[in-house]
């Protein structure tokens, strides 16, 4: 697809966790880069483009999809593409997994940390954010921090774009725990809904 100027970069494990961890970053402006799509025994890598396609058309984002093997990823073999990914794209924000239980988000995790480091032949992202999913509550891997960052979301549209992975709706992310989890982010800011994220990073002025 024809690629637009980005200022939110998405780094997505696999297709539907930008929609359960960002969905309130979802836009025009947005690129979530998914780091593989893959044929798996009840759904094929077609479909799955189906259904990143009908988020993407209800949200408005642009997307690629790398060809790393999804659940073999290597940290090594991640760094360079997002390296150019976010030199090409110059983000002001940049999102990415919570390591969890779940072995492509700590990669994924691994490899941007070391993409987005201060160096002086990277472009510097301003803002770096961590986001959750549902595995990251239910069964912590160790070393994560509570949200300080927070986006009110709809979440009548937030569970509208998730239904439409029908492949990836299931009882360990069911509807019903993203809506507990949206309440529990939202309570802690003061708003009906929301998502929460671990600030990296944050450069404000200058």
């Amino acid at each position: 697809m024809a690629r637009k100027a980005a200022s939110v970069v998405i780094l997505a494990p696999h297709a539907d966790d930008e929609v359960l961890g960002c969905f309130s970053f979802l836009s025009p402006s947005c690129r979530v880069v998914y780091l593989g799509i893959e044929d798996r025994a009840n759904v094929s890598r077609d479909e799955r483009i189906l259904e990143v396609n009908e988020s993407a058309a209800k949200s408005g984002f642009q997307w690629e999809a790398l060809n790393h093997p999804v659940n073999s990823y290597r940290v090594p073999d991640l760094i360079p593409d997002l390296e150019r990914i976010i030199r090409e794209c110059q983000p002001d924000t940049v999102l990415l997994p919570q390591p969890s239980y779940n072995q492509d988000h700590r990669a994924v995790y691994d490899a941007a940390i070391t993409a987005l480091r201060p160096h002086d032949q990277n472009w510097y992202v301003r803002n770096v954010l961590v986001f959750e999913q549902p595995d990251s509550l239910l069964w912590p891997h160790g070393g994560e921090t509570e949200p300080n960052y927070f986006q009110a979301i709809s979440l009548k549209e937030k569970l509208h774009s998730y239904s439409l992975y029908t492949s990836q709706v299931r009882r360990h992310r069911s509807p019903e725990l993203v809506s507990a989890i949206a309440q529990l982010r939202g309570a802690q800011a003061g708003l009906p809904f929301a998502e929460g994220f671990t600030v990296k990073r944050m450069v404000v002025g200058g």
